[in-house]
């Protein structure tokens, strides 16, 4: 699918990937807090903090894009770094 020239439809595939690549990681994160153990406890705790740290990151994200003019870029910037961190955490997960 040709989404280069369209910027509301890349947004809308790209949320879509994100979706699907989050859906994968909490199966794999799932998976680990099932086996339980002080490896479960230790996921768990990276799990929450991750996520406060990438709603701040991404909240000062949005606040620049907004102040510099560029707020139309907000939303993309937004899951292109959601993606990113959704993707590092499934590829650690995959690992073991």
């Amino acid at each position: 699918m040709r989404t280069r020239g369209n910027p509301w439809l890349r947004l809308g595939v790209d949320s879509l990937w994100l979706g699907v690549e989050a859906q994968r990681v909490m199966t794999l994160r799932m998976m680990k807090l099932a086996a339980g153990g002080p490896a479960a406890a230790a996921e768990a705790q990276l799990m929450v903090t991750e996520k406060m740290r990438a709603a701040a990151e991404t909240q000062a994200q949005v606040v620049t894009s907004v102040m510099t003019g560029k707020g139309h870029l907000a939303p993309s910037r937004a899951v292109a770094s959601y993606r990113r961190k959704v993707r590092a955490n499934g590829r650690r997960l995959s690992k073991g």
